[in-house]
């Protein structure tokens, strides 16, 4: 910011001449602001000063004015120029910054849990203070109190259970008469027929069950219950099938019938069901 009017050092140096010629204009002392009354005279409307006066305000006028520019000057050039620092400091301050979040890689020596994710296991039988202490919660004696955690949930003092005063119904009742059977549909046997794998041992001419196994359909161990014969790829028959399985669908055997073949249904207990599938156990 530049300041209009006169320099501040040419009213430092107007200010010295006022001062000088003051002390060659007076012969006698400066009067004091006490006396400076007297000094002045009523002229009409107007006050005259004496010369002395005028040049002793003159002087302190510039003198004041003087230093308010200097005052002024250093404040502006205090705001406009900012100060420096050393290329030391300014050094110090750029290693000083931050250079981000730091990276932290997952090893096994700062491998945790997260915070609250395990607590701390309750420790009881350590005193009266913990709470805890001597019985740990249990009581004393009885069945409760001891090692194995007492009595079945379902147990009623002895009286009959409530899931056994309810009657039976649904699975719950047939459970233990589930039959456990594997499908053969009459497309694949009709494939393993044509393939020359499915051969019947017996001398009628009859495919059982022990021919399944021997032809690779399934394994031995896998026969349960029985076979069900399923009438999918009925449209692949085409030769005269005698066939004998515990179960049979309508459909395959409409199927096998229409070539003129016919299908045997027979029961096989657990007994029978081995003998049949394991003959070298039964001589």
């Amino acid at each position: 910011m530049v300041l209009p009017g006169p320099s501040v050092m040419s009213l430092r140096y107007a200010a010295r001449s006022a001062i000088s010629s003051t002390r060659r204009l007076t012969t006698h002392p400066r009067p004091s602001p006490s006396t400076a009354s007297w000094i002045s005279r009523p002229l009409g409307s107007s006050t005259v000063l004496s010369r002395d006066f005028h040049a002793s305000s003159s002087v302190s006028s510039l003198i004041s004015m003087a230093s308010q520019l200097t005052f002024q000057n250093d404040k502006t050039t205090h705001q406009s120029q900012p100060r420096s620092l050393s290329s030391s400091a300014s050094e110090s301050m750029n290693q000083n910054q931050p250079l981000g979040e730091p990276i932290t890689f997952l090893t096994l020596n700062n491998l945790s849990d997260n915070p609250g994710a395990v607590s701390k296991k309750r420790r009881v039988g350590r005193g009266i203070g913990s709470s805890k202490g001597k019985t740990c919660g249990r009581g004393h004696k009885g069945q409760k109190a001891r090692a194995g955690r007492g009595v079945h949930p379902t147990f009623e003092g002895g009286q009959t259970k409530f899931y056994k005063r309810l009657p039976k119904v649904g699975k719950m009742k047939n459970a233990r008469f589930k039959l456990d059977l594997i499908p053969v549909n009459v497309g694949r046997v009709q494939d393993y027929i044509t393939m020359g794998r499915l051969m019947p041992e017996r001398s009628d001419g009859v495919i059982t069950m022990k021919d399944f196994v021997n032809a690779g359909m399934f394994p031995n161990s896998s026969i349960k219950s029985g076979v069900k014969l399923l009438g999918d790829g009925k449209e692949h028959v085409k030769d005269k099938i005698h066939i004998e399985v515990p179960w049979a669908s309508k459909t395959a055997i409409e199927a096998i019938e229409s070539k003129g073949g016919f299908v045997t249904t027979v029961h096989y207990n657990r007994l029978a069901l081995r003998a049949l599938l394991k003959p070298h156990k039964f001589p």
